[in-house]
């Protein structure tokens, strides 16, 4: 029986320094996100999203917002200041064009296979389909970013959330309570009143809804400044750790069972009926809604308990994964491209299992090598002045 009360404590996170278990769940999101971004193969059965309502885009996003927190926090703890909130907003710029390129890419991909391999199937799915029937409109929306094509469409998302990440951080420094109040109450406000960016030239509101998201990204600002702190967000406590554990065993079952989808749906049916708001009880993944915000916040919760889950993020044979993680914004650029490149393939030559592994298995290998690469060729200080100043 575990004895809650001696839970080992995390230390002070110093300047400069690195938690392993962020840079090994942010690689293993990436791993499922570029799995998850070439449906139809036998490896999308294994990812997150068939054991729960909620998937690797959740986590992603909460560790980008305790990415931010540990980056840019020690910018912000004096106050408000030009230097740190245009180091942030020079990331926020940064993802503008990186997505920018990603789209562009895209469309050659699908282009390419449109004309020369058979492929025009590409071009009526994911929203290529202005690209035939309003051109400029569709170029339009792609540089003002109304208009996203799917499986490119989480970048623009997060670039939004992170021009207020410098008012978000440093509320969460000068008062965690009053950013945990102000991102639930956003996420409420979004909910009823369906605020969303507006798409162009589609109607309707963005795929990755930021107003939303932004509830994710500041749970992982307040993680992540916790842990900088030395301590935990949320305390070790079996008042929350057995019924985490019960309703992560619970969506396992409810996703995998047809009868309780089902029953449960009827369910959620009847709230409806009865006034519950859309966003508490359905699975909308663009307003994060309740049983996927629920799911993602127990399963974050238990993998963040302290017995076992920090050596095994740090073992040696897990550095693959973290160097995929420590590389996370190039790394899933590139595997971005590479997914659209397997679903043209897929589209223009249909195949088996034999085809899928090369393409899941490579592609992840082709990222793992630029990763490596770009890990290898960085700058390394060797001093421990220089290293804490990095």
């Amino acid at each position: 029986m575990f004895d809650f009360r001696s839970a080992p404590q995390p230390g002070g996170l110093p300047q400069g320094a690195r938690d392993p278990r962020l840079d090994f769940f942010r690689g293993l999101s990436l791993v499922m996100i570029y799995i998850n971004h070439v449906p139809g193969t036998i490896y999308e059965n294994f990812t997150s999203r068939n054991f729960g309502h909620s998937d690797a885009a959740e986590g992603f996003v909460f560790m980008s917002g305790c990415a931010a927190a540990l980056a840019y926090g020690p910018r912000l703890r004096d106050g408000m200041n030009w230097p740190g909130i245009r180091k942030i907003w020079g990331r926020a710029w940064l993802l503008y064009m990186v997505h920018i390129l990603t789209a562009v890419w895209a469309i050659a991909i699908a282009a390419s296979a449109a004309l020369w391999f058979g492929g025009e199937e590409m071009l009526h799915h994911n929203a290529f389909g202005p690209l035939n029937d309003r051109p400029l409109q569709f170029l339009i929306g792609i540089a003002t970013l109304g208009h996203q094509l799917g499986y490119v469409n989480i970048l623009p998302m997060y670039a939004v959330i992170l021009l207020g990440a410098p008012f978000l951080i440093r509320l969460g420094q000068r008062s965690p309570k009053g950013l945990l109040a102000f991102t639930f109450g956003f996420w409420v406000l979004t909910g009823f009143t369906r605020l969303d960016p507006p798409n162009y030239p589609f109607e309707g509101g963005w795929f990755f809804n930021p107003f939303a998201w932004q509830l994710l990204f500041c749970l992982g600002i307040l993680t992540g400044l916790a842990l900088r702190g030395g301590q935990r967000f949320v305390p070790v406590t079996p008042w929350l750790i057995w019924p985490a554990v019960a309703w992560l065993i619970f969506s396992a079952i409810w996703v995998q069972s047809p009868g309780m989808m089902e029953g449960l749906g009827h369910a959620i049916w009847l709230m409806r009926q009865w006034g519950v708001p859309f966003f508490l009880v359905e699975f909308d993944k663009t307003y994060v809604s309740g049983p996927r915000l629920l799911h993602f916040m127990a399963l974050a919760y238990v993998l963040s308990l302290p017995w076992g889950v920090p050596k095994l993020a740090a073992a040696r044979w897990a550095k693959p994964i973290r160097t995929l993680g420590k590389q996370g914004l190039q790394v899933f650029a590139l595997g971005t491209v590479l997914a659209i490149l397997s679903q043209a393939v897929k589209t223009s030559h249909p195949a088996g299992f034999a085809q899928d592994s090369v393409l899941i298995l490579g592609g992840l290998a082709i990222q793992w090598a630029f990763a490596a690469i770009r890990e290898y060729i960085k700058p390394h200080p060797t001093h421990p002045a220089k290293a804490a100043a990095a």
